[in-house]
């Protein structure tokens, strides 16, 4: 079992609280990614439940144990750092054993769990070399290959692939998801990426200013965001945003094109934010009129930025565009694809 529950964790430094009582249930193997914009706290709850930092207030516990007063070596938990953290002057095999030497295990058991960590991560071919002999992704997998030794009942992972290049990112998120998929260790994973969170997670923790603004499933946060920051933040490119007016049950622009129907509770006149996705973004004979500002072909997909009413607008289409940026078009929605939100409270309207 490796069950963390987090119960109201506030931490102060001085006078400046930095987290609001964030409670979080993270159930026994499951591979939560606690994600948001630098400086929301996630860093520093992570190292919280690794007793890196002393909470100010409320309690950690692990398979229903409270360990807020044991120090991280007795926590049973191991950490993967953004900065890999390995001594350079120690070969592959002696960085990934060296926790279990502390411990005071026999040789021949340290060199069984290492050379098990070693074959999962395929590293068997380079336990005697030293650091700055590996590449940055076979520093990584020794970082990892570190904390697997120890047999943790929970795995925390700080930022682990800022450090390195866009196609190494990808290559190494989908072997820490396969890794968790062959091992089941409960895992806490933390990143500003939000594709990192989408690709890898069973669960997501939206975090901004201390708080947790929501949890939920990829999906569930993709499909129905609480409010415009989730929405904003969860999506590669980002959702649109344009401010809309009520009027005889439709969802108008200022100009007095229909986005879509709008629901039940809201009167006539009433203000919202309007919330799009760029692939729900559709080009149509008639709507909501537009100009083409930018046109970025990817290879499958073409991005098109638009302007509207003032606004800047990013919709994705599979379809070969003919388009010149300056030109004129009309623009509608998919149906039944329309976020709505508070004007004022940025709360998503149901």
């Amino acid at each position: 079992m490796g069950s963390v529950t987090l119960n109201n964790i506030r931490k102060s430094y001085g006078a400046v609280e930095v987290l609001h009582g964030i409670d979080l249930q993270v159930e026994d193997g499951e591979f939560t990614v606690l994600v948001g914009p630098s400086g929301c706290g996630k860093s520093t709850l992570l190292r919280a439940i690794a007793g890196l930092e002393t909470i100010s207030d409320g309690e950690i516990s692990l398979d229903g144990q409270v360990i807020n007063h044991l120090p991280p070596k007795r926590r049973d938990i191991a950490m993967v750092f953004q900065n890999y953290a390995l001594y350079p002057h120690m070969t592959v095999a002696k960085n990934m054993g060296f926790s279990l030497r502390l411990a005071k295990e026999s040789k021949a058991e340290i060199d069984r769990k290492v050379q098990a960590a070693a074959d999962i991560l395929d590293l068997a071919p380079l336990l005697e070399r030293y650091p700055k002999q590996l590449s940055g992704g076979q520093r990584q997998r020794v970082a990892m290959g570190r904390a697997i030794v120890r047999d943790p009942e929970v795995f925390l992972f700080d930022e682990p692939l800022s450090n390195l290049d866009a196609k190494l990112r990808v290559q190494m998120r989908s072997e820490i998801k396969e890794l968790h998929q062959r091992l089941r260790t409960t895992t806490v994973y933390v990143t500003h990426d939000q594709i990192e969170a989408m690709t890898m997670a069973d669960k997501i923790v939206v975090m901004r200013g201390g708080h947790v603004e929501q949890t939920g499933s990829p999906l569930e946060l993709y499909d129905r965001p609480v409010n415009v920051f989730v929405a904003g933040f969860i999506g590669s490119p980002a959702m649109n945003f344009i401010e809309a007016v009520v009027q005889g049950g439709n969802v108008l622009t200022s100009d007095g094109a229909m986005l879509g129907p709008a629901p039940e509770s809201l009167s006539d006149g009433a203000r919202v934010t309007a919330g799009i996705r760029p692939e729900d973004i559709i080009l149509a004979d008639s709507g909501a009129e537009a100009k083409v500002g930018l046109i970025e072909p990817t290879g499958a997909e073409t991005q098109l930025t638009l302007r509207m009413q003032g606004a800047s607008m990013v919709m994705t289409t599979r379809d070969r565009i003919t388009l010149s940026p300056g030109d004129a078009v009309h623009i509608r929605v998919a149906e039944g694809k329309l976020r709505l939100f508070d004007i004022q409270s940025e709360a998503a309207i149901r």
